[in-house]
């Protein structure tokens, strides 16, 4: 039996190319620092990295994509935030850790990429969103914001009343409300996060090159909705053409899922106006917009501060948007817009810029991480996620055969266990309450046939294929009473803690102001010297980027 510290003896099943953990003997002084930036729901599709004519300016993406391994057909896991987020941290699919809904708890006791890391020697760092329910840091050494939404039971599904909308579900406000602000939730939130990113990157450099490397996460919670942005992105976007949904789907002709999201998002009632859909998406664009400056401002804070040559830049999200594709806004269903995201990894001293084709998964990123680090993983424990390593050394990834991505659905929208396998050119969604839907992605990039129904020979083999594995590989049934007995506890622990005195479980960021800036414990000039990056000697010239005295100044002394 392997050593709980040693990589797995031989590699995954599913990816038979990938090499063991661990195979980099790196030391502590030459691991590459890393920096993963999510984005929250932006739409892989309308990326221009991915589609030329994109009318949405991301000038920095594009950089960085110049730079990076690209993944141009990358799923999440569970096109919702919380249940994503918990999957890609851990590499495992939303059923073997009770990932359901947005406000599933995450065990913890569940390894996350922030546990290998930390393990590894690193100093992991989370600012921004991550959508934890309960315990709030899950490995990361220090969490430098709060998170955006509640991490409690309150978002709790009720498949029991599956007809009734809870008062959080997504409505049509954010459509019909959208324009241009100058301040927003959002907006607060996000510059608060690059403050704290941007001051923890400019402490990192002060370090002493002994220190420890770091693995800092900046999760943005931009362009996830409601649909407005400053009026600077907005106006980037007032004098261009805005294009209307490409697809429109009848009410009458929409799948029973996509059926049950428009009751869920109140769109059955409320269909909202053209000027209203063109305006939420000329607010969506900007907002990616936003996102974009804001990747080049964590790019050009580690360019000159010389952090930029030896660390792993990765960019992603937890899934997209529909943005009126189909009729549908918003997430929770396996169309394209709601369920690929983008997927950079960027580290041009060892790995070439190429586009990969192959289908991969968020749940990838865990064991990438600990492989580009050198790291290795307990292989007695549970991973549904493979190195994307063989990838990022081939030439082109094409000798790389495995591409199947399995995701997994169990939020507001459905009322059974929806199910999702990519392969090849192939999407299978299943769900015990829904007719199967089969699309060709090659030749029907739009999902506008449904294969299901079809009577030829070749792709009724297909089907009965993917059908026989979701079965072979999916109890329905018992997940369904997972799901259940899930929410059912939830509820009756949340009617409980909501009454009497109420104790939030959202996290508290630590900062001693006692500690910062100008205080009596260090003498002026020493804390001055320390503070002033690039370092300088006491004349005032400059020295090596290494040889700074160590942190001061506003993160701490």
């Amino acid at each position: 039996m392997d050593s709980p510290d040693t990589a797995p003896s031989t590699p995954p099943s599913s990816l038979a190319n990938s090499p063991p953990t661990g195979q980099w003997p790196l030391t502590d002084s030459k691991k590459p620092n890393v920096v993963v930036i999510f984005a929250d729901q932006i739409s892989a599709p309308l990326l221009h990295i991915h589609n030329a004519a994109s009318p949405i300016k991301t000038p920095h993406i594009d950089a960085l994509a110049a730079r990076s391994t690209v993944f141009s057909s990358a799923y999440c896991a569970a096109p919702l935030c919380a249940p994503s987020r918990s999957s890609l941290c851990t590499g495992q699919l939303p059923t073997k850790i009770g990932a359901w809904d947005n406000a599933s708890p995450l065990g913890c006791d569940v390894p996350t990429y922030a546990h290998y890391l930390r393990r590894e020697g690193y100093e992991t760092v989370l600012a921004g969103k991550m959508h934890f329910i309960g315990e709030q840091l899950h490995g990361f050494e220090e969490r430098l914001t709060s998170d955006i939404y509640p991490g409690d039971f309150g978002w709790s599904v009720n498949w029991d009343q599956p007809d009734r909308r809870l008062e959080w579900y997504h409505n049509t406000s954010s459509i019909n409300q959208a324009g241009p602000c100058i301040r927003s939730n959002q907006l607060d939130f996000d510059e608060e996060v690059m403050f704290k990113s941007t001051r923890y990157l400019y402490a990192a450099a002060r370090r002493k090159p002994s220190d420890r490397p770091f693995c800092l996460t900046v999760s943005l919670t931009h362009p996830h909705d409601p649909y407005t942005i400053h009026k600077k992105y907005w106006d980037r976007y007032e004098n261009q053409d805005i294009p209307m949904p490409d697809v429109n789907i009848p009410d009458e002709d929409q799948d029973p899922h996509s059926t049950r999201l428009l009751h869920v998002e109140g769109l059955t009632e409320e269909k909202p106006p053209d000027e209203a859909i063109l305006r939420a998406r000329q607010a969506y664009f900007g907002a990616v917009s936003y996102v974009d400056d804001n990747v080049g401002r964590i790019l050009e804070v580690l360019r000159e501060c010389g952090l930029d040559e030896n660390t792993i830049v990765i960019f992603s999200a937890d899934h997209g948007d529909m943005l009126g594709e189909r009729g549908l806004w918003y997430k929770m269903s396996w169309f394209e817009g709601s369920a690929r995201v983008p997927l950079l990894i960027s580290y041009p001293q060892r790995f070439t810029n190429k586009t990969i084709p192959q289908n991969v998964s968020s749940l990838d990123l865990l064991p990438t991480l600990v492989d580009l680090v050198g790291g290795s993983i307990d292989s007695r424990l549970p991973l549904d996620g493979n190195s994307l390593l063989p990838y990022l050394e081939s030439a082109n990834g094409l000798d790389i055969t495995n591409d199947t991505v399995y995701g997994e659905y169990a939020g507001e929208g459905t009322i059974a266990p929806l199910m999702m396998i990519r392969r090849g050119p192939w999407k299978f969604v299943t769900c015990p309450v829904d007719p199967p839907q089969l699309f060709n992605l090659r030749a029907d990039p739009k999902e506008l046939q449904n294969l299901a129904t079809s009577q030829t020979p070749e792709i009724r083999n297909v089907l009965t294929s993917f059908v026989k594995e979701a079965h072979e590989r999916w109890n329905f049934t018992k997940i369904h009473d997972e799901v259940l007995r899930s929410q059912r506890s939830r509820r009756v622990c949340w009617d409980a803690l909501t009454r009497g005195r109420f104790e939030s479980w959202d996290y508290q960021p630590k900062e001693e102001a006692r500690e910062k800036y100008i205080r009596s414990n260090v003498p002026l000039d020493e804390l001055e010297l320390r503070a002033r990056y690039p370092p300088v000697d006491h004349l005032g010239h400059e020295l090596p980027r290494g040889k700074a005295k160590g942190v001061a100044g506003s993160y701490n002394q």
